[in-house]
């Protein structure tokens, strides 16, 4: 019943090409040559964080140096050197400006669709659509720059990147519409990630391969694929021909709670009657209730020829089968000749290799193991269709392009898979397809899986991948690497811009998920270094935190002076996001600018609080230049290097914004987001804080502009009030109320405006402030708060001091706070000290007064001591205990 295995395609030569300085007679040649060098340097490399797990060869197989190696890339700095050559050439062509400067952050929000055929032509955890990337690369960048993501996932900025060269028509309309100024024109990416199979996705969009070439191999694969396998997918019509399988539906066996004997989930669970699964249904030998969690699985023991050992596996049975026959679709329930052919399936011996990766203890892998026994990769698999993959893989393997071609393969993984569920509902009444294809960001087996033919998928896999090929560049544009973010190759300050779309805390296990195809590369992901929390791994907020704050001080190291860097965020953790930012900060990076991408899935339109994390956010920072750090290290310890700061910072931040045909307000423009970016400034370069609130206020009122609650210099206030005049609608900056700073800032707004009672701002205070506190943080009443921080008039109306009284009252404040904070040191000095709940503004003010007097040991022990949610949700309080913590 079996197929020969079919023969290598035919080999085609190219022409001469010339890389790093070397001319080789054609692209085989070269990638002959920079594998054997790759092979020398494999020793060195292996020394460098985010190492693949894997035999030598296979990286090197799996290479194509020195563009794209599936192991840290030597060649980086060489090609780095080439391209600053290259710049020279650009300037005298006119097409790139000497001293190219960026004074503002792209602010706009970002909304980009996914169904780009580049984008959808192959699946990842995580993406952003290459258009979005484009509109920030043609801010920051001019022809010729050089790109880096030490986060790259599939290469969506090398493709960019590379894009910008020759864009769609309608993504450059879309663009120039925003920005006239746009300057077209390649630039170069270094697209690095600590995953081999995302770095094997990335080489592929960002390399070339010659259509016709690719189209004669594919036309053959897809023909010899069919001829190979399509006695595995065969099944009886109702005339005796023979259908070829498309689907089929398998079901868990249970056994009844009450007599004991085996029950088809399928069966009994689903109810065509109801049309759903019932979550109660009845033995039909007893009649008793059973559940699908009450219920034991059937297990069977077997001995498994694949890895010569004896298995407990839960058993399943196949319980209905879509198939074609003439072009037309038909359903059936298996029958003699399905069960037959499964049975001689089950015997088959593999003649062609497949990976028998034992399955780690992880946080997804807990699941297939507990609940199915799926303890290796390929039990992850029907029979049927890991020999169909078998096969697959050996053919790519045996063709010169086995890295391209592994697109293919790996693209279909997961659909082939057991992890494919029922979409119960689109069964039964139809509309968007009943195969919902797997739980993303899990390993989760359902309880009715469906295996899906691979001839089934084969066809629209090509046609999508030509379809990719067509619209990529036709050269080599990018390098593609495999390493950490947390220890780059690449030379101090060499890098022009910086888009990066990094882990997010505890969202998607990659290593885990990324098991499956990478064991068919035979190249697996080394996770000492992954960026995430997982407590398998050992790894908490903390230490998510830790190795964000290490990737970013490489960023910070190999971005140039006075240049920019963008990092897409999602998380709706405020701890997670203050672990970004605070990692941020903790590199040196200056935050200017918070931006929403949505990428039609729901996105954000403003961001009023750090911890109001809630869509996609672009956040933008930048790498102060050269200049200004000279400029501040001669005034950092005078008072005169806040107000270098602050010009520099305003420098750097959006001036006008426009938001649903109103002029809205720049956030990081108020007062209060000022002086926490001043904070985070001297804190995280160990320098002592040398003004306070009140004179920080007092000076911006002296040496700055204020307009609308926002502080501007000169030049740049009379260009807003042009602006704003074209647009004169306004959207005050509204603030979310989560803490006692917040409220400050609130009531100040209210009186700023105009004098209030107390009975005025009581039920303003109780619909915005009361009940939306942090657990654990407690805030004081209203009345003790005015007379904290404002002042009363004979009439009885509470206003906003001047700035010499709101020194005044600052002092008094501090000192008040500071006595509360000395009753939390002490409670946290006890043996079981334990601070359930505390007025985060005494431990702020405890904390900076700690950090001035270098006693870094109380910052820690009261740290270690409050609600975990307050330190990991307060940036500033966790600015302090992470400097403290390194210091003892």
């Amino acid at each position: 019943m079996t197929q020969e295995l079919f023969s290598n395609e035919e080999q085609h030569t190219n022409g001469p090409v010339t890389v790093l300085g070397k001319t080789f007679a054609n692209d085989e040649e070269r990638r002959s040559y920079f594998r054997e060098e790759l092979r020398k340097k494999l020793p060195e490399l292996k020394e460098i964080d985010g190492f693949p797990i894997g035999e030598e060869e296979d990286i090197i197989n799996l290479s194509d140096p020195p563009f794209y190696t599936a192991c840290p890339n030597p060649w980086i700095n060489d090609f780095i050197a080439e391209w600053e050559e290259e710049k020279k050439q650009l300037e005298k062509e006119g097409k790139r400006v000497p001293n190219f400067e960026v004074t503002e952050p792209y602010a706009a929000d970002v909304s980009e669709g996914k169904n780009n055929p580049i984008y959808t032509a192959h699946t990842y955890h995580t993406k952003v659509p290459h258009p979005a990337i484009m509109r920030y690369i043609m801010h920051y960048t001019q022809p010729g720059d050089i790109i880096y993501d030490g986060f790259a996932g599939t290469g969506m900025t090398g493709v960019a990147a590379a894009m910008c060269e020759n864009p769609e028509s309608d993504i450059k309309a879309k663009i120039e519409k925003d920005n006239n100024n746009v300057i077209w024109g390649q630039r170069k990416a270094i697209c690095s990630d600590l995953s081999p199979y995302a770095s094997m996705i990335s080489y592929n969009y960002n390399s070339p391969l010659d259509l016709i070439e690719a189209n004669h191999f594919l036309d053959k694969l897809e023909s010899d694929m069919i001829t190979s396998c399509q006695w595995l997918y065969k099944t009886k019509h109702i005339n005796n021909d023979l259908g070829t399988i498309n689907y089929i539906v398998w079901s868990d066996v249970f056994l009844c709670v009450d007599c004991n004997k085996e029950l088809v989930f399928w069966n009994e669970a689903l109810s065509f009657e109801e049309k759903k699964v019932i979550d109660n249904f009845n033995c039909p030998h007893c009649n008793a209730v059973n559940n699908q969690k009450k219920s034991e699985k059937v297990w069977e023991t077997k001995f498994d020829s694949i890895v010569n050992d004896t298995i407990k596996i839960a058993k399943n049975v196949p319980v209905y089968i879509v198939y074609s026959y003439n072009n037309k679709r038909f359903t059936k329930s298996p029958d003699d000749y399905d069960l037959e052919l499964i049975n001689q399936i089950e015997n088959y011996k593999l003649k062609t290799w497949a990976p028998t990766y034992k399955i780690p203890k992880g946080y997804n892998t807990d699941q297939p193991i507990r609940s199915h026994g799926i303890s290796f990769v390929h039990l992850f698999y029907t029979k049927r269709n890991l020999i169909a993959l078998s096969i697959l893989n050996d053919y790519i393997n045996r063709s010169k392009y086995s890295s391209k071609f592994k697109f293919i393969l790996t693209g279909m993984i997961n659909r082939s898979t057991k992890m494919n569920r029922i979409h119960v509902k689109n069964f039964f009444f139809g509309g968007g397809g009943w195969n919902a294809g797997h739980l993303k960001g899990t390993l989760y087996i359902p309880a009715l899986p469906i295996e899906t033919s691979i001839l089934e998928q084969i066809s629209d896999k090509i046609k999508s991948y030509k379809t990719v090929l067509q619209k990529l560049s036709n050269r080599y544009n990018n390098l593609v690497s495999v390493a950490s973010a947390t220890k780059s190759t690449i030379k101090n300050n060499s890098i022009d811009y910086i888009f990066t779309d990094p882990p997010f805390g505890a969202n998607i296990m990659y290593s885990e998920l990324n098991i499956l195809p990478e064991s068919w590369l035979k190249v697996l992901t080394s996770n000492e270094k992954e960026a995430i929390e997982n407590k398998i791994q050992g790894k908490n907020t903390f230490d998510y935190q830790r190795l964000m704050t290490e990737s970013f001080n490489e960023y910070y190291r190999v971005l140039k002076p006075g240049k920019w860097m963008t990092v897409e965020f999602s998380n709706t953790s405020a701890a997670v996001w203050n672990s970004i930012q605070n990692a941020l900060l903790t590199a040196g990076f200056v935050i200017s600018n918070v931006a929403g991408i949505d990428k039609k899935q729901g996105g954000i339109r403003s961001i009023t609080t750090a911890t109001a994390v809630r869509q996609d956010l672009a956040i933008t920072c930048y790498k102060p230049s050269s200049e200004f750090d000279t400029k501040f290290q001669e005034s950092q310890h005078s008072p005169m290097g806040v107000w270098d700061f602050v010009e520099e910072h305003l420098s750097h931040l959006p001036i006008h914004l426009v938001k649903e045909n109103a002029t809205t307000a720049v956030v990081e423009r108020s007062a209060k987001i000022l002086l926490d970016r001043l904070i985070a400034f001297y804190v995280q370069r160990s320098l002592p804080v040398p003004i306070d609130a009140g004179k920080f206020q007092e000076g911006l009122k002296e040496r700055f502009v204020e307009r609308d609650g926002m502080y501007f210099t000169q030049e740049q206030v009379e260009e807003y009030e042009r602006k704003k005049a074209e647009v004169p609608e306004f959207i005050q900056m509204s603030l979310f109320v989560g803490s006692e700073q917040d409220a400050v800032y609130w009531l100040r707004q209210l009186l700023e405006k105009e004098h209030r009672t107390e009975q005025d701002l009581h039920p303003l205070w109780m619909r915005e402030v009361a009940g939306n506190m942090r657990k654990g943080d407690t805030l004081p009443e209203m009345r003790q708060i005015l007379e904290e921080n404002f002042l009363k008039d004979e009439s009885g109306k509470w206003y906003v001091p001047d700035a010499e009284n709101e020194a005044d009252l600052e002092k008094l404040r501090n000192k008040r706070l500071l006595k509360i904070f000395e009753d939390y040191k002490a409670e946290a000095a006890k043996p079981k000290g334990k601070l359930k709940e505390v007025r985060v503004e005494a431990l702020r003010v405890g904390f900076k007064q700690c950090y001035q007097d270098k006693d870094f040991k109380t910052i820690v022990n009261v740290g270690d001591r409050i609600p975990n949610n307050l330190l990991m949700e307060d940036e500033v309080l966790l600015q302090f205990y992470d400097i403290a913590s390194a210091k003892i």
